[in-house]
């Protein structure tokens, strides 16, 4: 698929939101094993990876693809455990 304007965004909106996962947590209002964390880390990473598939770029495929599996993972290993959702 060549590269166009819908991969672009969909590529753009998987980055932003693992920057914002990112910055919230680096200013202390979310915490890194949290569940919003984490999902911010899962749908930006699948989106991000999802963008990367579409124009074919195998590396960031292989990449956001772990990113996303690690962040899901967490959220898994979060609801087991019956951990409740946590915010600073």
């Amino acid at each position: 698929m060549p590269h166009d304007y819908q991969t672009t965004v969909i590529g753009f909106v998987g980055v932003a939101l693992l920057l914002l996962a990112f910055v919230l947590n680096l200013f202390k209002l979310l915490r890194s094993n949290g569940p919003v964390y984490m999902g911010l880390n899962f749908v930006g990473a699948g989106l991000a990876c999802y963008s990367s598939y579409l124009i074919m770029f195998m590396p960031f495929v292989l990449l956001e693809g772990v990113w996303a599996l690690v962040a899901l993972a967490g959220i898994v290993r979060a609801l087991l455990a019956g951990a409740k959702p946590t915010r600073r």
